[in-house]
């Protein structure tokens, strides 16, 4: 995904930075991480408080082949709802910059 697809993704925040990583991008909003690309998929931080919300919605959890087991990263899928809406997309961001200002530095 392009870097100009990202930040329309994101508008309803403001500007984002994006910076390469893992083969990935990183998403920032004033410094702190709030979401990733991989594999040209946008996967949005969550915490406790929003990980419910974010299954509820039938989103899926991030995770990857660790070396005994699959080890599940706080980054979730954006629901398939807000994919085509841009008001329901805003939702989403917004709990992600949540959990993104809720995280330790």
């Amino acid at each position: 995904m392009d870097n100009d697809a990202i930040r329309d993704m994101f508008v309803s925040l403001g500007e984002v930075t994006i910076k390469r990583m893992f083969g990935g991008k990183g998403i920032y909003h004033e410094g702190r991480i709030l979401a990733l690309e991989v594999s040209g998929d946008i996967l949005l931080k969550a915490d406790a408080q929003t990980a419910p919300e974010f299954a509820a919605a039938g989103a899926s959890q991030w995770t990857y082949a660790g070396k005994a087991k699959p080890v599940a990263m706080p980054y979730w899928s954006i629901p398939d709802a807000a994919l085509d809406d841009p008001d329901e997309l805003a939702k989403w961001v917004a709990l992600a910059w949540d959990a993104a200002l809720r995280a330790r530095k």
